[in-house]
């Protein structure tokens, strides 16, 4: 038997690597990301993080200490431009700081955005001062968002929400009744509606809210979806989900 030896030849560059670190329990974040940067060139690993229910603020803040692990095991060894951490309330409970600790512990210098700081960075960039805020979650998740915000002067004037404990139940939620629910929220004295938790089907109906009830409409996926693209310098056009990836 003939063996030949061929010296391999490797890439000498590739796209942008965005690591998503998902919840465990959810049905719907991967599903926005790929959708927006589909046909681009941007390289998406994601792993997914426990999570504990009921949600409480202490369960949100527990998951946090799996964050090296899970950073670690994307792609291991290799560098990542930026890591989302795709956790809304997970985010407020642990601290964006110690998320950002965490992550570069294992992938230094890597860049790190999570849905409820890109969601402070689309306000600013929006100038948004006043909000009206949708959610799913209990009473104790939603005085932390709604404690998280009035720390960023940011005005809310109206909070609307389901009371679920569960991320699988979240994710369950039915999309056209979602739809309907968030179209008869008064925005008259808010400048947007924000709709916080990254497993609520939003992103595929904000471009219709937008159009129907004449007001931005932000999301966790969304701008965590936007602030990704800004953190690795991807400019190009992204249409069909909402104003703010105009901005």
């Amino acid at each position: 038997m003939k063996l030949t030896k061929i010296e391999p030849k490797f890439i000498n560059k590739h796209n942008p690597r965005v690591g998503l670190i998902t919840l465990a329990s959810d049905f719907r974040i991967e599903k926005d990301f790929n959708n927006v940067i589909y046909g681009k060139e941007i390289d998406l690993y994601c792993n997914r993080i426990q999570c504990y229910n009921p949600l409480t603020n202490e369960m949100l803040k527990k998951m946090a200490d799996d964050i090296p692990k899970v950073t670690k095991d994307i792609l291991p060894d290799q560098k990542l431009d930026c890591v989302a951490y795709g956790c809304t309330s997970g985010t407020i409970a642990a601290g964006y700081s110690s998320i950002f600790e965490k992550v570069n512990l294992v992938k230094p210098n890597t860049k790190v955005t999570t849905p409820i700081t890109s969601a402070i960075n689309a306000f600013k960039v929006l100038k948004i001062k006043k909000i009206s805020i949708f959610t799913p979650y209990t009473d104790e998740i939603n005085q932390s968002v709604i404690n998280y915000f009035k720390k960023e002067n940011i005005e809310i004037s109206e909070l609307t929400y389901f009371d679920i404990a569960s991320d699988l139940e979240i994710g369950k939620v039915n999309q056209e009744y979602l739809f309907d629910i968030l179209s008869k929220i008064d925005l008259s004295k808010s400048d947007a509606l924000f709709v916080s938790c990254t497993a609520l089907p939003v992103l595929s109906i904000i471009k219709d809210l937008e159009k129907k009830m004449g007001k931005v409409i932000l999301s966790s996926n969304q701008t965590l979806i936007w602030d990704t693209l800004k953190q690795i310098n991807f400019n190009n056009e992204v249409s069909g989900y909402g104003e703010l990836f105009n901005n």
